[in-house]
């Protein structure tokens, strides 16, 4: 696995992490161990989506800075084997 694969699969187990996290948090709002876990790694999550994204594309629209240059089109499309 290259570093850009690794990146797009750590990515992925945080964003696992998140929706079990979200499930429990939806039925145990008042555990506060759990809201600091979920806030941990939705910073964590944030910030690999945002150094992949200065590396590689941007994953969704609010992280393509258009600033410099239009990179949204650089992703590869599913059928061209990005999301195996």
């Amino acid at each position: 696995m290259n570093n850009q694969e690794q990146l797009l699969h750590d990515i992925g187990i945080v964003c696992f992490v998140l929706t079990e996290l979200t499930l429990y948090l939806d039925t145990h709002p008042d555990d506060r161990n759990a809201m600091e876990y979920f806030n941990h790694y939705n910073r964590m999550r944030g910030q690999m989506e945002r150094e992949f994204s200065q590396k590689y594309y941007p994953l969704n629209l609010s992280l393509a800075d258009c600033s410099k240059e239009w990179r949204w089109g650089e992703a590869p499309l599913p059928w061209e084997g990005a999301c195996v």
